[in-house]
């Protein structure tokens, strides 16, 4: 699943692909949100991404990945 954030004063938003559950996300994220502590948050590939939960501005869930499309040249 591929996670979305916005954060306030930045001009790209971060994207993550996650193998937790949405509701293990939104939990965590809810947490960070609500108490001003730092989002710890896991990518699929093993790394870890730190989100301060007081600068984000939205969470957007995705189910797939989203298709690339292009040429082979």
């Amino acid at each position: 699943m591929d996670i979305r954030i916005g954060l306030q004063h930045a001009p790209r938003e971060l994207t993550i692909e996650s193998v937790e559950t949405p509701e293990a996300l939104q939990e965590t994220l809810a947490s960070a949100i609500e108490q001003g502590t730092v989002a710890v948050l896991r990518d699929s590939k093993g790394g870890t991404v730190l989100v301060p939960g007081s600068k984000i501005a939205y969470v957007e869930f995705t189910g797939q990945k989203p298709q690339r499309v292009g040429f082979l040249g």
